[in-house]
């Protein structure tokens, strides 16, 4: 019997690069080894998001991407957070056996109210609680993660723990597997690569948009001029070849480095082997995106098959806590 694998990203719309090649390239290649479930985390996404507007196109343009990229229904559960209303249930009741003080020395909580101190909200503390739902509620084994969000693993692995001893063994503890490409740093070369930051290529772009995304990355900070030998360690720009580009690689750092290959060169070609590359997949895209109804059908589908999962779970937690 296959392990079970969750994951989900919160809906922010088209995806970039680091969405493509720290995650959703790894969601495609577990759905043959792992019974998957992946989730548009929308309640998530209120704990920072005050205007809701665009929240369903966001969630529409995000499952496209992730539907063309390769994710199956027919391997793959999808579907959206709230659509199955039971993880809220959940979310309360192991709110009640979660110490307040474990999520307010979260790291994570302590950046977020740094970055967001008019809007310090309940469930910005309770986000790893929530976290812990999503992934135990389907008794999910294992979670495809970033290293950036192990604390909040660890944190679900503590929660799931804590209400076992408690109320017997109800839970397993999710191993973390860790992504092989586990951040992308945006084109300003320093922070990972974020929308909010607008440092992104969207995986969606047309080939001439991709190529003047590129255009504005950051390179060597070091080189100023075209005959300045160049420092590829420290050049994103010569990261992203690694994973577009691999086999000219080494050719590419020493050009570099003799400074026989300019910057806007470097670029230029990472372009067309990033056009190259997404070449089939925008093809599938624009084929998804001219039936709407198929991509709601799927979430619908996948919201069906995953509350029968949570409806079992929730009637075992609540006969454990006593309240049936």
């Amino acid at each position: 019997m296959k392990r079970r694998i969750f994951s989900g990203a919160r809906p922010t719309g088209r995806q970039h690069l680091g969405n493509y090649l720290g995650a959703l390239q790894n969601w495609v290649s577990l759905q043959d080894e792992y019974d998957c479930i992946y989730c548009s985390v929308d309640v998530h996404a209120l704990t920072t998001l005050e205007d809701t507007s665009s929240l369903q196109t966001d969630i529409y343009e995000m499952m496209l991407d992730w539907l063309a990229a390769g994710l199956d229904p027919q391997k793959s559960i999808l579907f959206v957070q709230s659509h199955v209303p039971e993880v809220m249930q959940l979310y309360t009741l192991l709110g009640m056996v979660t110490p307040l003080g474990w999520l307010l020395r979260m790291p994570t909580f302590k950046e977020k109210v740094k970055i967001q101190p008019y809007n310090v909200n309940y469930g910005l503390v309770g986000y790893p609680v929530l976290m812990t739902a999503d992934i135990v509620i389907y008794k999910a084994e294992v979670v495809p993660v970033g290293e950036d969000q192990l604390p909040h693993l660890e944190m679900a692995r503590a929660i799931a723990r804590r209400f076992n001893n408690l109320f017997g063994d109800t839970f397993p503890e999710p191993q973390a597997k860790l992504t092989s490409f586990p951040m992308v740093l945006g084109l300003d070369g320093k922070e990972k690569m974020s929308k909010q930051l607008g440092n992104d290529i969207e995986i969606a772009l047309s080939p001439e948009e991709t190529i003047e995304r590129v255009m504005t990355a950051v390179t060597d900070p070091a080189r100023q001029y075209r005959n300045d030998p160049g420092h590829p360690e420290i050049c994103n720009i010569y990261r992203l070849q690694g994973y577009f580009n691999p086999s000219q690689l080494d050719a590419l750092a020493v050009q570099c480095r003799s400074a026989e290959i300019g910057c806007v060169d470097c670029k230029t070609l990472l372009a067309q082997k990033i056009n190259s590359a997404l070449e089939p997949f925008r093809e599938r895209r624009a084929a998804l995106a001219a039936k709407p109804q198929y991509v709601k059908d799927v979430l619908a589908d996948g919201a069906n098959r995953a509350q029968v999962i949570a409806r079992e779970t929730l009637t075992e937690v609540k006969q454990k806590m006593g309240l049936i």
